[in-house]
């Protein structure tokens, strides 16, 4: 089948293209509904195909099914294709990501190409000019082409080659970096390079548009790698030039305020993203030395993830209505543990968030901190010039504070100041790494704490994990064996077929069968029971025991009860969770 030469013809005040005729002409669309389109298109430098399905106004698969009827061509769902199993080098990688095709196979002297506007003259003559073969169209669906072609083309790779050549066209308009006031003069001239600089603006966009939590660039001694952590899981995403890695890791510290000379120990910084006129974006930046060059890990700080509200969070009813009871106290301690990256700062936020009112006054002390609170007073702890955790908490302390967040207690100067501001008359809200509730009893029992003062300070716990969240549109049912869902942890009166539990599948809008994360929380009030097995200095297994006889969840009966409800699968749920 030859390429479309033509589409139906229809008067139009603009020029519109082939598809916006066809798809008048099939009474898809209205002529001021497509000139408005193509206008928009327009202006956006942006395709035509990009801003109809953008826009709503056709969706990708009522506009192939349309398409194919119009011009009968066939049309092929792009979920059934092996991305591994498509031929290679037939056409340059940047002649697929300009017009959107993939090349699916070769016949004769002709090769079969998917696309999603058949109508697209340039595309079938860039082809034909550039392989000396002739074009077969195949249609598909917009949105499913576009993500087989950033599939099958080594996008960031190849992005990196145009730029260290001195090529590519990249538009950065709406896109700003926040730079420091003033850098090191020396070593400023060699990262003043736009291909390196254009490389890094490319990485953090596609980090945030693919809701990567951080992303690490990772110098080796024949390779250097660029991973994003995608709802937990490290996915590589580019493999840049190794000669790269000096001018990249100059770059970022010129801009997250770091000493470029600096390369023998670690240091952290910040910076910003301007991601168009009224959205900003924080990063993180940790650098730490390693055999062969720094590696750089980017933390992405989203502060809308503070006000998201309570319930965005996972809790469950009773879970939920323990927490607010405790965070409506007027002074008592507060604390949430978890491993790093268990989200227990934004769990802290979200509680500030709702505790942030005109009448109150919250003081914060952080290493650093991480989301912009507006009406909190946040304050950067800074150990080198002798601002500590247990100095901030003290200054806090003469200023008349009602709440106080301490971003981690990591000593016993911290935890006696924090403990004593709990006693008298003060909110305190802190962190611990710990593995559950009842350890951090414990663990405070073991940093030199008195049992008294735990008793008499603590009034709730939180631990907390993330488990990646199963896609609603492809997860399956599970076939699993009672056996499994015995040893796994459910009571055999709970397995009575009234429900079931689900399996990760992947399709085109998930990351795997995953999509976002969910928590599950062990939330447990310290009653006066509690408080009595504390003051005799009772173990772990002794809190644990007590906290279950008053229907306090641990983190894996947490866990099972998320997959009972469908939220994530029982292997997600055993991975994050220890019992």
């Amino acid at each position: 089948m030859a390429a479309v030469d033509t589409a139906p013809k229809e008067a139009s005040a603009v020029a519109l293209p082939g598809l916006g005729r066809a798809l008048m002409s099939a009474g898809k669309l209205t002529q001021k509904a497509a000139e408005d389109i193509y206008k928009k298109s327009q202006v956006g430098r942006t395709s035509f195909i990009a801003e109809l399905t953008g826009s709503g106004a056709v969706s990708a698969a009522d506009l192939a099914h349309t398409v194919s009827a119009v011009f009968g061509a066939p049309l092929l769902d792009l979920d059934a294709i092996d991305p591994q199993r498509l031929p290679k080098d037939l056409l340059d990688g940047k002649i697929c990501q300009a017009y959107r095709v993939v090349v699916l196979s070769k016949r004769n002297n002709r090769l079969i190409v998917a696309t999603a506007d058949p109508t697209d003259q340039e595309a079938a003559e860039k082809i034909k000019f550039t392989t000396q073969m002739g074009v077969d169209w195949i249609i598909a669906e917009y949105d499913k082409l576009s993500r087989l072609v950033e599939a099958t083309t080594k996008s960031a790779g190849e992005t990196m080659d145009t730029l260290v050549s001195g090529g590519g066209d990249f538009d950065f308009d709406d896109v700003a970096v926040e730079e420091a006031p003033e850098t090191n003069d020396a070593g400023a001239g060699d990262v003043e390079d736009a291909p390196i600089v254009k490389f890094l603006h490319k990485m953090l966009l596609d980090a945030f548009n693919m809701r990567a939590s951080d992303l690490h660039f990772e110098p080796y001694e024949h390779q250097y790698r660029v991973r994003f952590r995608i709802d937990g899981e490290l996915r590589e995403i580019a493999s840049p030039p190794i000669a790269i890695k000096d001018k990249l890791a100059s770059r970022i510290k010129v801009i997250s305020r770091l000493d470029i000379s600096e390369k023998r120990v670690p240091q952290d910084g910040r910076m910003k993203l301007k991601v168009g006129p009224d959205r900003v974006i924080d990063f993180r930046v940790s650098t730490l030395p390693t055999l062969f060059g720094e590696k750089i890990v980017i933390r992405i700080l989203d502060p809308s993830s503070a006000k998201l509200g309570i319930d965005a969070l996972g809790y469950e009813p009773e879970e939920k209505e323990r927490l607010l009871e405790a965070i409506g106290r007027p002074y008592g301690m507060i604390l949430v543990t978890g491993p790093t990256g268990s989200g227990k700062t934004v769990s802290l936020y979200t509680c500030l968030n709702l505790l942030n009112k005109p009448g109150v006054n919250i003081a914060t002390a952080e290493d650093p901190s991480e989301i912009n609170l507006p009406g909190v007073n946040q304050v950067n702890v800074n150990e080198k010039a002798g601002l500590t955790f247990a100095v901030a908490l003290k200054s806090f302390l003469r200023q008349d504070p009602d709440i106080i967040m301490v971003g981690e207690i990591r000593d016993l100067e911290t935890a006696d100041i924090s403990i004593k501001a709990a006693q008298t008359g003060h909110l305190v809200l802190s962190t611990l790494h710990t593995n559950d509730a009842p350890t951090t009893l414990t663990r405070m029992r073991n940093m030199g704490i008195a049992p008294f003062n735990i008793a008499s300070s603590v009034i709730l716990i939180t631990a907390q994990r993330l488990a990646r969240r199963l896609c609603p549109v492809c997860k399956a049912p599970a076939d699993i064996p009672l056996e499994a869902l015995i040893d796994a942890g459910y009571k055999e009166e709970e397995i009575d077929g009234s429900w079931v539990t689900y399996r990760p599948v992947g399709c085109s809008a998930c990351n795997n069968g995953y999509k976002g994360r969910v928590g599950i929380y062990q939330v447990m009030p310290i009653s006066e029971e509690l408080q009595r097995i504390i003051l005799r200095d009772g173990s772990a297994l002794e809190i644990a025991e007590q906290a279950r006889a008053e229907g306090v969840r641990s983190l894996r009966e947490s866990g099972l009860y998320k997959a009972k409800l469908g939220l994530t699968s029982l292997e997600e749920v055993l991975a994050v969770t220890n019992e």
